[in-house]
């Protein structure tokens, strides 16, 4: 595993930022140790510091992956956050939207979010703004990104993409065949 190149890295914390802001502080010294991030085949991992100084002994083609992975980036450096964050980026969150239950499972299936599914929205998040995505249980379901204010969805039309799909916990089950 080797570390991110400037390039990638400033790739990285801009994504991360979009979802949690100034909060990626606190994901990387944590209570339980120091966490950092790792390139490994183009895949980004998050990986407690103690269990990458263990994997250092073995080869690098020999190692599959170590901690947790984040994203991975396309041949044009772009980078695509994995659901596999969400339960590391979710207590962080700056903004969120909460899903009635009704629309919970059209979310799952890969579907935007109309007006009409929204339950609540945090106040003073902006058009094109990263969110998280949650049941009215507080259950974490996905990644979006806005595509109205939360002033424009006010007064928007009950059909109108309010949120953008960008990952879910439904791709485990619709991708299970081309993951492995």
């Amino acid at each position: 595993m080797k570390r991110l190149s400037d390039e990638r890295a400033k790739i990285l914390f801009e994504k991360l930022a979009k979802y949690i802001g100034t909060n990626i502080k606190q994901l990387i010294d944590r209570p339980d140790g120091t966490y950092c991030f790792r390139e490994h085949f183009d895949r980004v991992y998050y990986v407690s510091e103690r269990i990458l100084k263990m994997a250092e002994s073995f080869g690098h083609k020999k190692l599959i992956s170590v901690g947790t992975c984040f994203g991975k980036f396309s041949k044009t450096n772009k980078l695509k956050i994995h659901i596999t964050a969400l339960y590391y980026l979710a207590p962080y969150a700056q903004y969120k939207i909460w899903l009635k239950p009704s629309f919970e499972q059209q979310f799952l299936y890969g579907n935007h979010i109309p007006k009409s599914g929204l339950g609540r929205i945090t106040e003073n998040a902006g058009q094109y703004q990263g969110v998280m995505v949650y049941n009215m249980n507080d259950l974490p379901l996905g990644f979006g990104v806005l595509a109205r204010s939360t002033t424009d969805c006010k007064t928007a039309d009950p059909l109108i993409t309010v949120c953008f799909h960008q990952s879910d916990i439904g791709e485990y089950i619709r991708s299970e065949d081309t993951l492995f």
